[in-house]
């Protein structure tokens, strides 16, 4: 690891509860929980055994990985809490669980789902660019599966409803190789205060 690389020792995942319609979403999220595994970074998710969310911990566990999982009681009979789990942390409430899989992380990354998975994504960022963390934060585009979700990002940045350099608080990549890299070597850019015209 050169100098310019940070260590992470916990990403934290967003991903569907469901498989999604192609089979390269959970093969993806194989890749990428078998690398969490062979660089000894650990998962947090949010403790489901079905879906991509499942492929994910699957994946790491079996590969000898470290995996914290936090699920609201009440979802659990919707997500199916996964029962292998290095730690399962049952809370209350939706918030409580991003909070605490947020405390528990050095990164944030997200795999192809649903709402879930863009409401998560987008707390992330918005945390970031109003300077409530400074972890890296990257999106694993699965064959292309954020692609309109990027442009609908340039799309606010041209309206002016975002800064020109929010385009820098995260990082998009097609293979979990890549993108591990790119979060190892993420640097926080300097976004100015949100509130100004750009």
């Amino acid at each position: 690891m050169s100098s310019a690389e940070k260590k992470l020792s916990r990403v934290c995942v967003f991903c569907g509860s469901r498989p999604g319609a192609r089979p390269e979403y959970l093969r993806h999220a194989v890749e990428f929980g078998e690398l969490l595994a062979a660089r000894n970074i650990g998962l947090v998710y949010g403790g489901a055994s079905v879906g991509v969310m499942g492929a994910v911990a699957d994946a790491t566990l079996q590969n000898g990985g470290e995996v914290f999982g936090f699920i609201p009681a009440w979802l659990d009979k919707k997500e199916i809490a996964h029962p292998n789990l290095s730690r399962l942390t049952v809370v209350e409430t939706m918030h409580e669980r991003k909070r605490l899989m947020g405390e528990e992380s050095s990164a944030f990354v997200a795999l192809p789902g649903g709402f879930g998975t863009y409401d998560e994504l987008f707390e992330v960022l918005t945390w970031a660019q109003i300077g409530i963390h400074h972890k890296p934060i990257g999106i694993l585009n699965t064959g292309g599966y954020f692609d309109p979700l990027l442009r609908l990002i340039d799309h606010t940045i041209a309206e002016g409803f975002a800064q020109e350099t929010n385009r820098a608080l995260f990082v998009v990549n097609e293979t979990a190789t890549g993108l591990l890299a790119d979060l190892e070597r993420f640097v926080e850019p300097t976004t100015g205060n949100k509130w100004e015209r750009t």
